[in-house]
């Protein structure tokens, strides 16, 4: 039981960052918004992130697993983890998809950095970051298409 508080602890701290993000949702501005025709609907997004945020926690107990500390890894996942929570911020709350498009391209690279920290410690770690990385990489594309539709 006490080896597995620690994953509960990545669950709660992964998923504290997805309820401050999912503070600003889209409304009537981004409906408004041009987007392109590749856009997926709406209804993906929840059950897309849940499973990824899951994966992001887990990823980072299996890191914790090896090392019991907080080591440079677990810093660059946290850091990842704070650039993920602005991203909605800046683009559904500020209403600035550039502003937004920097913290994403930001984002995809400190995912990319975690990653390959993580496989230093973990090779399963940093394949759990894999559809991660790969999604931001789709939503980084969304991102910059939508900004300069709008721009």
């Amino acid at each position: 039981m006490i080896r597995l508080l620690p994953g509960f602890v990545f669950l709660v701290i992964t998923f504290a960052v997805a309820a401050i993000g999912a503070q600003f949702m889209p409304g009537p501005w981004y409906a408004a918004l041009a987007k392109p025709a590749w856009t997926p609907p709406g209804w993906l997004f929840g059950p897309v992130w849940t499973v990824l945020y899951v994966m992001i926690a887990i990823s980072a107990w299996l890191v914790w697993q090896r090392q019991r500390r907080v080591s440079p890894a677990l810093a660059l996942w946290g850091a990842q983890l704070v650039l993920n929570g602005i991203w909605s911020w800046l683009f559904f709350g500020l209403e600035r998809p550039g502003l937004a498009a920097i913290d994403i391209v930001v984002l995809l690279a400190m995912i990319i950095a975690t990653a390959l920290a993580f496989a230093r410690v973990s090779r399963p770690a940093a394949l759990l970051l894999v559809p991660y990385a790969i999604w931001v990489s789709f939503a980084t594309a969304l991102n910059l298409a939508i900004w300069r539709l709008n721009a």
